[in-house]
């Protein structure tokens, strides 16, 4: 009788190990093809699109403001990160990261990919170099936070 419920015991343990197993890889599978990052990878994703404010004052001139979306992002030092900025408004967007040597362009339709990886804790500013102030519809700044 001591024997038959020694494996029972042991049966149950190997099908409980199993199901655990089966749920982490699966569950691994499917936050990789959700979009997510998968749980070895290294790399951060963060996404982020150009977008267009407009509107009309009092007397009927029309006014209108590019802004990055979202304005802030939160990267954690000494992480790879790959920001995906896609261009939804605005023709083009040429871009630097202050504190840094990254610059480039976001074209409208078009999805731009800069690596990331900040080794300083510290506010640095992503600014589009077209609309850098509000006589040039902006300012289009957005704010990497690295902590």
């Amino acid at each position: 009788m001591l024997i038959v419920i020694r494996k029972r015991w042991i049966v149950l343990a190997i099908v409980l190990v199993l199901i655990g197993f089966s749920w982490y890889v699966f569950n691994s599978r499917v936050a990789t093809e959700a979009g997510g990052i998968p749980l070895t990878e290294e790399t951060l994703d963060i996404h982020m699109v150009t977008s267009e404010f407009k509107s009309k004052t009092e007397d009927g001139r029309e006014i209108e403001s590019y802004r990055w979306d979202p304005g802030t992002i939160f990267v954690p030092k000494d992480k790879k990160v790959k920001l995906r900025m896609y261009g939804v408004n605005g023709a083009e967007h040429p871009f630097l990261i202050e504190g840094t040597d990254i610059q480039g362009t976001v074209q409208k339709g078009k999805e731009t990919i800069v690596d990331l990886h900040f080794t300083e804790k510290g506010l640095y500013r992503l600014i589009c170099t077209a609309h850098s102030h509000v006589d040039h519809q902006g300012p289009m700044i957005a704010y990497i936070v690295v902590d």
